[in-house]
């Protein structure tokens, strides 16, 4: 009973062993590639457990997303010789799973160190030789990213299809102190211009808002004296057109008046013409003579009475 006691305890213990050494587990967004006796075996593993046979096969896990590789302390010499370290460049990068086994089996499950880490320092030290220390830390430090990016994937597109670049983040470059403090200086005297270019355009804007405001004011006031000599030259023409009317109506009223005046005088000629009769000036004659109280003989009769008696012989015309 012991022996097969000691012989079930073997057992056990050789099946624990292989089942630690076969039994693996393959996180989620990565994939597992297997070798055996240092050859890359043509299978992919998906998340999950699994098994292998153990001390022959091993296996490495390969992350299948997005991922970010840090670049650290990059040295770059510039076109004039001053060198300048990159702290720290981040690659956002995604292998496709299909591309898992060709890519590991050209470059390594360490594909990364090859494709990104020393790429990233050629293409840097490329950039760097190209340009003085000026352009590279002042004036096209943000376009460095961009312009990695884009190599990065021209070269990845060519040697590792299936390996995307989806960003590329560089930090600033450290550079000699004496030169950072030059840097300084001229930043803080770059900081003096344009505060004073930003209170001469303020003075200058202040300036012209008085100028328009003036000039506003100035058309305000000659419109408004504009108007009130318009109104006032109306208020003169409407005084003499209302002189010119009633001008008018007086001229009318006289020229009637005269007319009646006229036509008055004209019809009572006319009356008096139709009464100067015979009968009539011997009536009005007998009428003077019959109102006299006086008898008058012979050579005592006036000669008013002979003479007026001669004119209405003459002035009357016999029928």
């Amino acid at each position: 009973m012991a022996d097969q006691s000691s012989i079930l305890a073997v057992i056990i213990l050789a099946v624990g062993v292989t089942v630690h050494f076969s039994l693996h587990k393959v996180e989620e967004g990565h994939a597992g590639v297997y070798y055996r006796g240092g050859a890359l075996l043509p299978v992919i593993s998906q998340p999950g457990f699994h098994m292998m046979v153990p001390l022959l096969t091993s296996y490495k896990s390969i992350q299948t997303t997005l991922q970010t590789d840090e670049v650290k302390n990059v040295p770059c010499g510039t076109s004039g010789g001053v060198l300048i370290y990159f702290e720290r460049i981040e690659v956002v990068n995604k292998l496709e799973p299909n591309s898992v086994l060709d890519i590991v089996r050209n470059y390594t499950a360490d594909y990364d160190k090859t494709l990104i880490f020393n790429k990233v320092h050629h293409e840097l030290n490329q950039f760097c030789s190209a340009h003085s220390l000026h352009e590279v830390y002042i004036d096209l430090f943000d376009q460095i990213d961009e312009n990695l990016k884009t190599a990065l994937q021209r070269d990845l597109t060519e040697m590792a299809p299936g390996l995307q670049v989806q960003a590329v983040r560089v930090t600033k470059p450290k550079i000699p102190e004496a030169i950072r403090k030059n840097y300084e200086l001229m930043e803080a005297e770059k900081s003096k211009l344009l505060i004073a270019a930003q209170h001469q355009k303020v003075v200058e804007k202040e300036a012209e808002t008085a100028r328009r405001k003036a000039i506003i004011e100035a058309e305000k006031e000659a419109q408004v004296a504009k108007i009130q000599y318009e109104q006032k030259i109306m208020e003169k023409e409407s005084l003499q057109k209302i002189e010119l009317i009633e001008d008018s109506i007086h001229k009318a009223k006289q020229t009637t008046k005269a007319e009646a005046d006229f036509y008055h005088l004209k019809k009572q000629a006319e009356a008096n013409k139709a009464l100067l009769t015979r009968e009539y000036l011997e009536l009005k004659k007998l009428e003077a003579l019959a109102n006299n109280n006086k008898i008058y003989f012979g050579s005592d009769i006036p000669n008013m009475f002979i003479q007026a008696g001669d004119l209405t012989s003459k002035s009357v015309p016999a029928d």
